[in-house]
């Protein structure tokens, strides 16, 4: 797996950011494939999930986190506890941002976070989105983000486009410990397909939903089988808070439901590489954000 002159790099990188500042996207990119939801809406991810990159001399094993943010739910703190958990093994922190604005309250708690947990050392600080500033503001933000922990190394990047992704690579591989690889090389996630099904239903959601409807939406898997060359029948559950959302999320006569099963189909077939059959229903579990039973249970399996 590697040559007499170069020691095997492998380690566990831990993606954190404030909600939408492309986590997801930046880790799919460096798979070259789909392990991910990904949408224009903050919060996609609602928990951990592994993208691992083997590559001749290195397995990187990418924490792909949810967004750092002020929670105003039970939900939303167990996602914070989900992101600073990751901190706590990871070898090194990719601390991402969104270089086309201004550091907010959110970048300034993970910051908070990585000084009390004494991570400053393992933090590589990225600028995403780099494709759509002027030198002028780059360095501005660059100057505004290195206060936050100024002894920290940074560079800027751009996820969607490319720009220094392979530079950003090749920074993460140099920091990682030597050592044997901890997953077969063809491995990609930890998820298994059925629960990678309902993030990208749920992503399709975001997609195609508005307000405060998509956030409000979990997806539970009731059934997923394998029917040979037919390809997966998979039956997923839309639980909303409340009952205007259902007819909002059904749409009239289906049509929304239909558009939103549409998409999640295409995203599962390609991410599977089979024909799918997939039936949505949607059901409303009120409050269900607040049950700390249930948020409990959606966070237990990570």
């Amino acid at each position: 797996m590697t040559n007499n002159l170069t020691p095997f790099k492998s380690g566990f990188v831990a993606v954190m950011g404030r909600p939408n500042v492309g986590k997801s996207t930046l880790i799919n990119a460096l798979l070259g494939q789909k392990v991910a939801a990904v949408s224009p809406r903050p919060q996609t991810t609602r928990r951990r999930q592994l993208g691992i990159l083997t590559t001749e001399n290195a397995q990187v094993i990418f924490i792909d986190t949810p967004g750092v943010h002020l929670p105003k739910h039970k939900l939303g703190e167990g996602m914070n506890t989900e992101a600073r958990q990751a901190l706590e093994h990871c070898d090194l922190v990719l601390f991402l941002v969104d270089a086309g604005d201004a550091p907010t309250e959110e970048d300034a708690l993970l910051a908070g976070w990585l000084v009390e947990l004494g991570k400053p050392h393992k933090v590589l600080m990225v600028l995403n989105k780099l494709d759509v500033l002027t030198a002028d503001v780059l360095t501005e933000r660059l100057v505004a983000y290195q206060a936050l922990l100024p002894e920290v190394e940074t560079m800027a990047i751009s996820a969607t486009r490319g720009d220094e992704r392979d530079a950003l690579l090749v920074r993460m591989v140099a920091r990682l410990p030597e050592g044997e690889p901890f997953y077969p090389g063809e491995q990609v996630t930890d998820l298994f397909e059925r629960e990678i099904s309902a993030d990208l239903v749920r992503e399709a959601c975001l997609i195609y939903l508005r307000d405060e409807v998509p956030h409000g939406i979990m997806v539970r898997i009731d059934e997923y089988q394998e029917r040979g060359e037919q390809g997966a029948y998979i039956v997923a559950t839309l639980f909303v808070e409340r009952e205007s959302h259902k007819g909002i999320v059904i749409g009239q006569n289906g049509a929304m439901l239909k558009k939103i099963g549409s998409a999640a189909r295409r995203e599962i077939e390609a991410m599977s590489g089979r024909k799918v059959f997939l039936e949505l229903r949607v059901k409303v579990r009120k409050n269900w954000r607040d049950d700390e039973k249930l948020v409990r249970q959606m966070f237990k399996s990570s």
